[in-house]
């Protein structure tokens, strides 16, 4: 079992999401520096948003298709190659990505869409970099395989 550089076991990505998105909006409310999108565009930011939580549920709904361990920290069970997976390793987090750029265009706020790219680099460079070594440790030349053919994100 890989356990070095480990993301904490307490925060799943979901709920690193909602710290981010309650931040946002907190910060928002108590420092409320100038927006940098117009108050006509904000709207914008539901297209990502309801995107990244569609695309988010649907990778999820697959892997429970395949019947294979959704929890980040929970040994692997399953290598989920198709659907979404063919276009990007990392759909869930893809969508959570996007989700939280569009919760940051809908506050126009500058310090929304730093948290956002804080969400997605703790994603890349934490949750996804012990998923894949774990994958690696598990499915050896099949992850290196997929790894090869389908991009991290997209």
């Amino acid at each position: 079992m890989i356990t070095s550089n480990a993301p904490s076991r307490n925060l799943l990505p979901p709920v690193l999401l909602l710290l981010v998105v309650a931040v946002m909006w907190l910060t928002h409310a108590v420092l409320p520096f100038p927006p940098v999108l117009p108050a006509s565009t904000r709207w914008l930011g539901a297209l990502p948003l309801a995107i990244g939580v569609v695309m988010a549920v649907a990778a999820r709904a697959q892997f429970a298709r395949a019947a294979t361990e959704i929890n980040t920290f929970a040994e692997p069970t399953r290598l989920v190659t198709g659907g979404l997976f063919r276009w990007s390793r990392n759909p869930m987090y893809l969508g959570m990505g996007l989700a939280a750029a569009g919760m940051a265009a809908l506050s126009g706020a500058a310090t929304s869409f730093l948290l956002a790219a804080v969400f997605v680099a703790i994603v890349d460079r934490w949750y996804i970099a012990f998923e894949e070594r774990r994958l690696r440790a598990r499915f050896g030349a099949a992850y290196e395989t997929y790894a090869r053919s389908t991009r991290r994100w997209v």
